[in-house]
């Protein structure tokens, strides 16, 4: 890793400094982390979506909604069950989302085929939205695969040589062997 990457790794991780920039302990693992800068980069670039959304009036909508949003449109209603299996996230984490969803006026649960299930549905503030929404979705992916093209690694490339060495050696595995090393997992 060259200097001026560690230096700049150093700064976005807060690496030696204090909240208040005195020098940090010294045995505080967490001044260094690979995976801040990645999900700051996620952070900005969420920001910049949600900035598109305060420009065309969106109100109350969180770039994470989007892909749950766009899915009941083209399925219509669904269960938070066959939601979260289609768009790959677990139960837990889905009827969470629902509920801020739902708070913030873009779904609402509907009966379900029978008397004791229930669906989520878009609302009509959503479905006033949903082609708008469509639309910043496509833009979003055409802007990544610009990014994509600058740079010399993209980050799909990435995502998926990571996945390939993950199936090589788990990450559990990858972690497990790190403690097994350190005497004070013991």
């Amino acid at each position: 890793m060259s200097e001026e990457t560690a230096g700049r790794r150093r700064r976005i991780s807060g690496a030696g400094t204090g909240p208040s920039g005195e020098s940090g302990a010294a045995d505080d693992p967490s001044r260094e982390s690979l995976w801040r800068p990645l999900r700051l980069l996620q952070q900005s670039m969420d920001t910049e979506i949600a900035r598109v959304y305060a420009e065309r009036r969106i109100e109350g909508l969180k770039p994470s909604f989007v892909r749950e949003l766009l899915r009941l449109h083209a399925c219509g209603p669904m269960t938070i069950t066959a939601l979260a299996e289609s768009v790959g996230r677990t139960h837990s984490a889905l009827s969470q989302k629902v509920a801020a969803m739902r708070a913030a006026g873009w779904v609402e649960t509907v009966p379900g085929d029978d008397a004791r299930s229930k669906k989520v549905a878009l609302t009509d503030q959503a479905r006033g939205a949903i082609g708008r929404l469509a639309a910043e979705w496509r833009a979003t992916e055409a802007a990544l695969a610009e990014i994509e093209a600058e740079v010399p690694y993209p980050l799909s490339r990435v995502v998926t040589d990571i996945e390939r060495a993950l199936e090589r050696k788990s990450f559990h595995d990858r972690i497990a062997e790190k403690l097994a090393e350190d005497p004070a997992w013991e």
